[in-house]
């Protein structure tokens, strides 16, 4: 059961138990860095969901006032009741009671997602979706920019090995960019270099309870972490959503 799968069961069970559907599937390497220097990101979960503390299951972006991008997968059983989720901004700790914790009102997942597979791993295609707040966040906003970078860097809350899913404080990492071509050659016909790129070491990349968070180029958000075949893996980048791509 890859990363993703893991984490989209263990929010399903949750949910499913309190007949309300729910979801989805955190930095290996790098180090803890303060939420304050990132208001835009955001901790997505349910309150529903006992697994994780505050409910976190995935990340995601505020890209305006009432808008939050994150993975599709993440949220795409909790669309009928969007209310099951809940979005946390300003939480280093998911243990504490820090930052704020506002309501989802609407889901929109990208008209072209789907899952195939590579392997036994799950591969998301168009893994993008919308969530609309309950109430409006004052900014400041991620902003959206293609890469163009060797470099980049991901955060998230949770795993730091593909074994350890226990931690809570929001990590970051810096990480090379892997080119296409490169990405095309590991993955195959499974890499669609039109909405993913490549990103990742054996030393740094996204995990279990990552799905959904950003990933940085020079400060822009240019992908959105999305599937990958295990943690840090030999030979095996993370794979991300390519932004952008929110016309949908």
């Amino acid at each position: 059961m890859t990363r993703a799968h893991r984490a989209a069961a263990l929010a399903t069970a949750a949910l499913v138990a309190f007949a309300v559907p729910g979801v989805a599937g955190a930095i290996v390497g790098g180090g803890e860095v303060d939420a304050a220097s990132y208001p835009w990101l955001a901790a997505v979960g349910s309150p529903l969901f006992f697994t994780r503390p505050s409910g976190q299951f995935c990340g995601g972006a505020l890209i305006a006032p009432d808008r939050v991008l994150t993975s599709a997968h993440c949220v795409q059983i909790a669309q009928p009741v969007p209310r099951a989720l809940s979005v946390t901004f300003g939480r280093t700790d998911l243990r504490s009671s820090d930052g704020e914790t506002v309501g989802v009102t609407d889901i929109r997942l990208h008209p072209g997602f789907r899952e195939t597979s590579f392997g036994g791993t799950a591969v998301y295609h168009d893994d993008l979706a919308i969530l609309t707040l309950a109430a409006p966040r004052p900014g400041p906003f991620a902003e959206i920019a293609a890469a163009d970078a060797r470099t980049g860097s991901i955060l998230g809350w949770g795993a730091t090995s593909e074994t350890d899913t226990s931690g809570t404080r929001l990590r970051a990492a810096s990480v090379p960019m892997v080119p296409d071509a490169e990405c095309a050659a590991v993955y195959g016909p499974a890499f669609d270099p039109r909405d993913m790129l490549c990103a990742g070491s054996t030393t740094a990349d996204t995990g279990e309870y990552d799905s959904g968070g950003p990933l940085l180029v020079d400060g822009y958000l240019t992908g959105i972490t999305s599937w990958g075949n295990g943690v840090a893996r030999p030979g095996f980048p993370g794979v991300y959503s390519r932004l952008p791509a929110t016309d949908f």
